[in-house]
C-alpha cells in the first residue's frame, strides 16, 4: 500500500536499476548519479529554473513560457531558438510526444525514423527518451534560458532520469495531475508511486546541493474547474513532492475567466500552499505560481484570439504569477507555426511588461472570493487527511474513490465524475451538481444561490444547458453562456 513517506535511498536505487532498463538509452554513462551530479552542478544560473524563478519573484515579474515540441533534434532546436530570439521567451519547453507519454518507446522510434524520411515531424512532441541524454543535452546546450519537460506522462520515471541528467532543471507533472486529466484506467496508487520516484530523484539531487524545480500541472481538465478543486490537487502534489525532498515547487492554476476569481485563486493558492507545507513540517520549500492562459475553446479569428491572450496576460500579472504558460492564435486550428507561437509570446510579454508596476487593489469582492476558495480548500484537505487516516497519499486515493474530491470532465475512471460546474452572473465558476464532494451544506447553498441568481436573470431554468452554454461561451465572445450558445458555436 502506497504511503506518503520518503523513499529510503537503498529502495530508490534498487528501483532505479529497473527504471533505467526500460529502454536502451537508459544505459548512458551520464545516467550514473555521480556523473549527473557533476553536470548539474556546472549549470550556469541563467539556465537554472529555480534560480531564475527566485530572481523573478524577488523582482515581482511575471515570466513567460510557451509550449513547443517536434520529433527531430535539429528541428526542435531550430524551433526553440526561434521562440527564444523572436518570441523573447524567458523559459523554454520540450513538449513530449504522446507515444513517450505512454511509454511506447518503439512507436516513438518509428515516428522519429518516419519524420527523418519525410523531413517533417510526424510526432506531436519531442521524444526525449529515444533521443537520450546526448540528444537532450544537445538541445539544452543550444539555448540560453532554462529548459523544462512538459508532457502528461503517468509514468515519467525514465523520462525524468534522462532530462535531469541532460541538464534540464525543471519537470512538470504529478501522480494526480498527470493521471486524472490524461488517463482512463491507470490507478492513482500506481501514478503516485511513479511520481514519488520522480520527486525522490529530485530530492537526491537536492541532497547533493542541486536545486531543481518541480511543477504540478494546475489546470487539470482545463474546462470549468472550480478553483478550490485545482488548488487542492496542487497543494497535495506539492506536499507529496516535499516529502521526497523537493525544495523548489511551482504550483499552477488555469485561467477560469473571471478576473477577480482568477486573481483570488492565484493568491489563495500561493498562501495555502505555503501554509500547508509549514503545517506538514516543510518550512524550507520555495513556492512560486504559474498561470496557464485559457485552456478551453479558442476563437478562430486571430484578432479575437490575440485579445484572449492579452486578457490572460493581464490576469496573470495582476495576480502576481511568477510564470505564465502562453497560447497562440492558432489554438482552434491545431499545432501552431513557430511564427504564431512567437507572436503569442510577444503579445504576452508586452502586457506583462506594461502591467508589472501596477497593483490590483484589494476589494470586498476579491477578499470574499479568496476567503471562499480557502474555506473550500480547507474542507477538501480535511476530508483527504481524514479518509487517509493521516496519510496524504492514501487520503487522496480514497477521497477520489469515494467522490469526496472530484474533477469535472475527466477521462479517468479513478474519479467519480459526478461534479458539474457552471458560471454565475459574473462568470465565476460555481458548482451546479456536487456529487459526493466533501463540501458542507453552507458551501453548497452558496453555490446554489449564485447559480439561481443567474437563472433568474437570464429567465431560464437551472439546468445542464447552462453548463453546455458555458463550455462554448468564450469561443463565441462571451464569458457567461447565453441561451443557444452551443447552436451558435455549431453554426
Amino acid at each position: 500500500m502506497i504511503q506518503n513517506k520518503k523513499i529510503p535511498l537503498e529502495d530508490f536505487l534498487n528501483t532505479r536499476k529497473e527504471v533505467l532498463n526500460q529502454w536502451e538509452t537508459g544505459s548512458h554513462p551520464d545516467l550514473k548519479l555521480e556523473n549527473a551530479v557533476k553536470k548539474l552542478k556546472n549549470i550556469p544560473n541563467h539556465k537554472n529554473f529555480s534560480y531564475v524563478l527566485k530572481k523573478a519573484k524577488s523582482e515581482g515579474r511575471t515570466l513567460i513560457q510557451p509550449r513547443a515540441g517536434v520529433a527531430l533534434i535539429d528541428k526542435h532546436i531550430e524551433l526553440l531558438q526561434f521562440l527564444e530570439k523572436e518570441g523573447h521567451a524567458d523559459f523554454l519547453p520540450a513538449t513530449i510526444d504522446s507515444y513517450t507519454r505512454q511509454n511506447r518507446y518503439q512507436n516513438a522510434e518509428d515516428g522519429i525514423k518516419e519524420s527523418q524520411r519525410q523531413n517533417r515531424s510526424l510526432l506531436n512532441g519531442f521524444p526525449a527518451v529515444n533521443h537520450g541524454v546526448d540528444g537532450c543535452e544537445k538541445v539544452f546546450n543550444a539555448i540560453n534560458v532554462p529548459l523544462q519537460a512538459r508532457h502528461g506522462t503517468p509514468d515519467a520515471r525514465l523520462l525524468t532520469e534522462i532530462i535531469h541528467a541532460s541538464g534540464w532543471t525543471s519537470n512538470e507533472g504529478g501522480g494526480i495531475s498527470y493521471n486524472i486529466p490524461y488517463a482512463k484506467n491507470i490507478s492513482l496508487e500506481d501514478t503516485i508511486e511513479y511520481w514519488q520516484y520522480c520527486d525522490r530523484l529530485v530530492g537526491y539531487y537536492q541532497e547533493q546541493g542541486i536545486e531543481l524545480n518541480r511543477e504540478p500541472f494546475g489546470p487539470l481538465t482545463g474546462t470549468l474547474v472550480p478553483p478550490s478543486i485545482s488548488n487542492t490537487v496542487a497543494i497535495v502534489e506539492a506536499l507529496l513532492a516535499a516529502t521526497q525532498g523537493v525544495k523548489n515547487i511551482t504550483v499552477g492554476y488555469g485561467q477560469g475567466g473571471n478576473l477577480v476569481q482568477d486573481v483570488a485563486a492565484l493568491r489563495a493558492l500561493e498562501e495555502q500552499t505555503n501554509s500547508y507545507l509549514k503545517q506538514f513540517g516543510f518550512s524550507d520549500v520555495f513556492v512560486t505560481t504559474v498561470f496557464h492562459q485559457w485552456m478551453g475553446g479558442f476563437p478562430s479569428d486571430e484578432n479575437e484570439a490575440t485579445s484572449l491572450i492579452g486578457y490572460a496576460s493581464t490576469v496573470a500579472t495582476l495576480g502576481n504569477a511568477t510564470k505564465m504558460i502562453t497560447k497562440t492564435t492558432h489554438e482552434s486550428f491545431g499545432i501552431p507555426t513557430k511564427e504564431a507561437n512567437a507572436q503569442g509570446l510577444r503579445a504576452s510579454k508586452y502586457l506583462t511588461n506594461l502591467l508589472k508596476d501596477q497593483v490590483l487593489s484589494d476589494s470586498k469582492e476579491l477578499t470574499n472570493e479568496i476567503t471562499q476558495i480557502k474555506r473550500e480548500v480547507d474542507i477538501l484537505m480535511h476530508a483527504i487527511v481524514r479518509v487517509g487516516k493521516g496519510d496524504l497519499a492514501q487520503g487522496i486515493i480514497n477521497a477520489f474513490k469515494s467522490g469526496l474530491i472530484d474533477v469535472p470532465f475527466a477521462p479517468s475512471e479513478m474519479t467519480a465524475g459526478k461534479i458539474m460546474p457552471a458560471r454565475d452572473l459574473d462568470g465565476k465558476i460555481r458548482v451546479f451538481e456536487f456529487g459526493d464532494i466533501a463540501f458542507d451544506e453552507s458551501i453548497k447553498e452558496f453555490h446554489r444561490n449564485k447559480l439561481k441568481r443567474r437563472a433568474k436573470k437570464q429567465k431560464r431554468e437551472l439546468s445542464i444547458q447552462m453548463v453546455i452554454d458555458d463550455i462554448y461561451a468564450v469561443a463565441n465572445g462571451n464569458l457567461v453562456g447565453q441561451k443557444g450558445e452551443e447552436k451558435k458555436h455549431d453554426n
